[in-house]
């Protein structure tokens, strides 16, 4: 069983050093959208019922990264490697969450709020619990639900193929889902709404979104106001990389800290408390 992962002031410290290599790999290398698959693949086996899966750094191991759903992902692994040699004390599940996280807030998406803390497994599930591209509606939702996401969730996060592209000895499909596949924002909802564009891809998990009226409702809501689909992808994104870890509310620094400033404001009040009630005993007396 893997041990409790310390949250304290340094391993903060290593977050915050980790978030600033990831930034510049990230930025140089142009791998944003692998990263953000690794960080998706890593917490999407999650199983709400059995409480197997999710983001827990599994991936790494060979078992579970040659599944024909983590084709190409060896990768990202490798990237990441480079950032965990120089910061050790922080674990695979941290790491890779905080890249897809990175690969986001570069290409210039939404700020998604990260709390460090997962616990790494050798523990690898089974194949078979990722999306599959060449499936439609009810097994979007067979996957989705299976993890305790929603159908707001779903459309949301598939947004995320505003990154990317798809790559034939990977998956057998080929192109990129929008005109600037380095680049973060609504534009896989507006092309999906286009219909068949040359040069762009749509899978049939993509065209799923447009068949179901649940699903559709939000593909046009995020088309037409990008504010909406930043906010909402930024929450379904922390959900999905939260899956199976419970955070502590706050670090243990900023508790301590929060401890202190308590006991100090109730040692004022009380200090209040006694001058307010002392001022009115002389009131009284004079």
């Amino acid at each position: 069983m893997a041990k409790a992962v310390v949250v304290d002031a340094d391993y903060l410290k290593e977050i915050d050093k980790a978030r600033r290599d990831l930034r510049a790999l990230i930025s140089n290398k142009n791998c944003a959208p692998i990263m953000l698959r690794l960080a998706w693949h890593d917490a999407g086996t999650y199983d709400v019922n059995t409480k197997t899966g999710g983001p827990n750094g599994s991936i790494r191991n060979e078992e579970e990264y040659s599944h024909g759903a983590n084709n190409g992902l060896k990768i990202a692994l490798e990237f990441c490697e480079q950032v965990k040699s120089k910061h050790p004390k922080i674990t695979y599940a941290d790491l890779y969450q905080l890249a897809g996280v990175v690969a986001v807030e570069v290409t210039g998406g939404p700020t998604i709020d990260f709390v460090p803390g997962r616990k790494d497994s050798n523990s690898c599930p089974p194949e078979g619990r990722l999306p599959d591209a060449k499936k439609g509606v009810p097994h979007l939702k067979d996957v989705f639900y299976r993890m305790g996401l929603s159908n707001k969730d779903i459309v949301a996060l598939s947004g995320g193929h505003t990154l990317g592209r798809a790559h034939p000895e990977r998956s057998g499909f080929d192109g990129p889902w929008t005109q600037e596949p380095l680049k973060f924002d609504n534009s896989y909802f507006v092309e999906l709404l286009k219909g068949e564009s040359e040069g762009l891809l749509k899978l049939p998990t993509d065209k799923a979104l447009l068949d179901d009226p649940e699903f559709r409702k939000y593909v046009e809501l995020y088309a037409k106001d990008e504010d909406t689909f930043f906010k909402d992808y930024a929450t379904s994104h922390k959900k999905l990389s939260e899956l199976g870890f419970a955070p502590a509310s706050k670090s243990t620094v900023k508790d301590s800290t929060i401890l202190v400033q308590s006991a100090f404001g109730i040692a004022v009040t009380a200090a209040v408390v006694v001058l307010s009630y002392l001022y009115e005993v002389r009131k009284k007396l004079k």
